[in-house]
């Protein structure tokens, strides 16, 4: 049947700083206007190699609006009990995209709500309810296959079991797919019982050539096809279609960790293959091409942060301290290189503890290698749970300092060269870099810094005094970051 053209929609995604355009005619819309879509900020840390947070950071802390985000319960487990959380925790970074250049945002709240929120009022354009507080940062996927626009850019989020739902219940579903446009609801995924004691959705989803990768709390890498066309009615819900379903632990996992073999980091794309880091101790490799996991470096620890890919080819890896003899911290691996021979160096943070946390680094890492100056060297910054702000040369080593031990407290590494050094207070929220500022939130608050062409660190602004879990985005001056006392800021110059 010949359809009338009466809309078109051309959206433009930047990920890996590349540009993909794409245009739609739509028969169920009215209007007939052209509306550019461009994407700016699509999952955690930005892009495939969770290392871009943003295009101009400001040099103040001027409140412009706050939006409250409501507040949601939630069950820890039957010994704890329940808990009503407000605001949005970890990782809950915005997403970001530009219609016919006018700001949006996507954020997960605590009060159960994924939203569409205008970046520069503050106020809300729709919210869609899940089961459960959303703990995560979404992932937007283009859909070139759309049939309709509710289907055209797609939110893939993830959120806690369900409130109130049992455990064992055969039915999960906490990982959907959500019209960006509309905030209807395009499909839902079941994520099956495991011998890990979670089935909650905190990583976020990783795109490629339209297949999504994503780490389940359940232990499972599990590999999709989004597109809603492609999916099915199963157990009286619409399901996406399941292309393979890894389990990211083994018998000795089990023994070692019990149930905690959860996946809270989000996979990175790099040279054929996805890295992941998972809550068995293992940092794995995925083939693209073979399809199977062929890399697999052994921590030991509980891994919660992200892998980052750096301008030099290699991964950033943060390590909590749990189950393991020696230090968290930070490692950097070669994944080119056999794993036994893949670290280029670790730098160990204090044991400090904090609630469930003993030590080392429960986020991610920052780094600058996306938007720094030509002359500027690679630096990675992160905050530990001991409470302080750290910033890395993570391409130079400290030949000086000697090695240190690494974390399974007999292994020596090198350590690199070591830049600025601050106490902030316990963070689990993961610092970003733009240009040459550096912005960092935690229990401390919100601290906005600015370094030289000598790598002097200074205090641009007076602090943002509230709990930060969440990771902040940084775009056109300004600053985009949720709060547990129920907020969600903008804040710049």
């Amino acid at each position: 049947m010949h359809m009338k053209r009466i809309f078109c929609l051309i959206i433009t995604v930047s990920i890996f700083f590349s540009q993909f355009i794409f245009a739609q005619d739509f028969n169920a819309l009215s209007g007939g206007t052209v509306k550019t879509v461009e994407v700016k900020i699509a999952t955690f840390l930005g892009n495939g190699q969770r290392n871009y947070y943003g295009n101009n950071a400001p040099s103040a802390l001027k409140m412009h609006w706050k939006t409250y985000l409501g507040k949601g319960k939630t069950v820890i487990s039957k010994k704890v009990g329940e808990k009503e959380w407000a605001g949005s925790g970890w990782t809950g970074q915005p997403l970001l995209v530009l219609e016919d250049g006018y700001p949006y945002l996507i954020q997960g709240a605590y009060d159960h709500h994924l939203k569409k929120i205008d970046a520069r009022t503050g106020r809300i354009k729709w919210q869609y309810a899940y089961d459960d507080v959303i703990k995560g940062t979404g992932t937007l996927w283009l859909n070139k296959y759309a049939r309709t626009l509710d289907e055209s850019l797609v939110v893939l989020q993830g959120s806690r079991l369900g409130y109130g739902v049992e455990f064992y219940s055969r039915i999960i579903s906490s990982f959907r797919a959500v019209s960006y446009f509309t905030g209807k609801e395009l499909w839902r995924m079941n994520v099956k019982a495991t011998a890990s004691y979670s089935r909650d959705v905190d990583g976020s989803a990783l795109v490629l050539n339209d297949t999504v990768y994503i780490g389940l709390e359940n232990g499972t890498l599990v590999i999709l096809n989004p597109d809603p066309a492609r999916g099915a009615a199963i157990d009286k819900m619409y399901q996406p279609r399941i292309l393979n379903e890894i389990k990211l632990f083994d018998r000795k996992d089990i023994i070692h960790h019990g149930g905690n073999l959860v996946i809270e980091s989000s996979p990175a794309a790099f040279n054929n293959h996805v890295y992941i880091t998972s809550g068995s101790g293992h940092v794995f490799g995925y083939n693209l091409k073979t399809r199977v996991v062929d890399w697999d470096f052994y921590i030991g620890s509980d891994l919660d942060g992200s892998p980052v890919v750096t301008g030099d080819s290699c991964l950033l890896i943060t390590v909590e301290k749990q189950y393991i003899a020696g230090p968290g911290g930070v490692l950097k691996l070669n994944p080119r290189q056999d794993p036994t021979q893949s670290v280029v160096w670790f730098f160990p943070t204090g044991d400090d503890s904090l609630l469930d946390w003993a030590g080392g680094i429960i986020g991610s890492t920052g780094i600058n290698d996306q938007t720094k100056l030509a002359t500027d060297p690679g630096l990675c910054s992160f905050i530990g749970i001991d409470g302080y702000l750290y910033v890395v040369n993570h391409q130079e080593v400290d030949r000086d300092k000697g090695n240190v031990v690494g974390p399974d407290g007999k292994t020596e590494y090198m350590q690199p060269k070591l830049i600025f050094k601050k106490q902030i207070m316990p963070s689990i929220s993961t610092p970003v870099f733009v240009n040459r500022k550096l912005v960092a939130a935690g229990y401390g608050g919100l601290y906005l810094f600015e370094y030289d062409s000598d790598l002097n660190f200074n205090l641009l602004a007076k602090r943002l005094s509230s709990a930060f879990e969440s990771t902040p985005i940084v775009y056109d001056r300004m600053i985009y970051l949720g709060s547990r006392d129920g907020y969600l800021y903008c804040l710049g110059d």
